[in-house]
């Protein structure tokens, strides 16, 4: 027989375990877990991994590097392109707008 068939719920005592929680390792009725995140926690292992997840430095939020670093590129892309645009008809001969060229 196994373990969980013997168990009872730590929170309900009259009731029997249907789940046993992977953080503490204890065993709870189908009202005193929750799933989260496809486990089955119990309600202090989750509030724990809440707990947890607030204390852990999430870094500056404000200042993120790779969106300027991109957005910087994106600018010397452009005027990279219209400066070679802009040399480009600045070297056209003025007989080719006089339409002299052609003649």
């Amino acid at each position: 027989m196994s373990e969980i068939a013997k168990a009872t719920c730590r929170v309900h005592p009259e009731r029997p375990a249907s789940f046993r929680c992977r953080g503490c390792g204890g065993f709870f009725c189908a009202e005193c877990v929750t799933e989260h995140e496809n486990r089955y926690t119990c309600a202090n292992c989750l509030a724990e991994q809440g707990r947890k997840a607030e204390e852990t430095p999430k870094g500056r939020r404000w200042f993120r590097p790779a969106p300027l670093v991109q957005f910087a590129i994106a600018v010397a892309v452009s005027w990279l392109i219209f400066y070679l645009v802009a040399q480009f008809l600045l070297g056209i001969p003025d007989q080719f707008h006089d339409g002299t060229v052609w003649e």
